[in-house]
């Protein structure tokens, strides 16, 4: 497993400050948030695009890919009963995957809660056909360009669609696509009744990425989450991609999260390939 961080925890910085501080700190990769960028992705210009390649490959950071894709957005919405707003919305992903990989990025982390929510009068099963409708419109761009789309499941407090890992498993093989995958995540994970580990048991070998994190919206070690046997499950499952950092919580400072996140995950990854 190679670590990275979120780049929201920096927002404001110029994009290459923050590509070399993370490196400067030990991380290997940068995982971007599109509103961090510009208003919408598709605001952002090839030239743009490039340019941002070129910050982090001189600072020897690998950009990850993408995650918070509709985040300050409006107008798209996974569950939509409206058929022109899905289509929208499945066009605006298409387009996040083509910035992903011009980047040089090869997954995308679909959360934003607030677009994918049930709507008056739609129940969840027929919101997993709206969203089935949406993603299979933009499987064919993501197997072209090699990105994979990790569904995200989230707590009850922050969205009442896709839940748990179970359901986000079902409508990932419900699309049946390699390039769509399931995303596993600490602190939303916290939120089952299933214990984290067993969820990464079952699911860490089938998943597209990873966010440490701990279930009091803090980085790594600034709780009490061990990840000493949360290294362990995801290797015991066969997980070998990034671990990337993300955080909701931003105290006491960016640099102060991202040093201590890293330097717990170290000492913690030592501790469970001694063990």
């Amino acid at each position: 497993m190679t670590f990275a961080i979120c780049n929201e925890l920096f927002e404001g910085w110029p994009f290459d400050r923050v590509c070399r501080f993370v490196r400067e700190v030990g991380y290997d990769g940068l995982e971007i948030a599109p509103f961090t960028l510009a208003p919408r992705i598709t605001d952002v210009s090839a030239a743009d695009r490039a340019a941002l390649r070129r910050n982090a490959a001189d600072a020897g950071i690998e950009i990850v890919g993408l995650h918070w894709l509709l985040a300050r957005t409006d107008g798209f919405y996974l569950t939509s009963p409206d058929r022109a707003v899905r289509h929208r919305t499945a066009q605006y992903f298409i387009a996040l995957a083509q910035a992903c990989h011009d980047l040089g990025g090869s997954l995308m982390v679909l959360g934003s809660p607030k677009q994918r929510s049930l709507l008056p009068g739609v129940t969840t099963e027929r919101a997993l056909d709206y969203a089935s409708d949406v993603l299979a419109e933009v499987v064919p761009t993501l197997a072209d360009l090699n990105v994979t789309l990790c569904l995200e499941p989230l707590s009850r407090d922050e969205t009442n669609f896709l839940n748990t890992c179970a359901e986000a498993a079902a409508l990932v093989d419900r699309l049946g696509h390699p390039n769509i995958a399931i995303h596993l995540d600490v602190k939303a994970m916290s939120s089952e009744s299933t214990p984290v580990l067993e969820l990464i048991r079952c699911y860490a070998a089938h998943a597209g990425h990873f966010h440490a994190n701990d279930r009091n919206l803090r980085g790594p070690g600034f709780g009490d989450t061990d990840f000493v046997p949360i290294f362990k499950a995801l290797d015991d499952a066969g997980y070998d991609r990034w671990v990337s950092v993300e955080v909701f919580d931003n105290l006491p400072d960016p640099e102060t999260i991202a040093r201590q996140s890293l330097q717990y995950m170290k000492e913690c990854r030592a501790k469970e390939l001694s063990a």
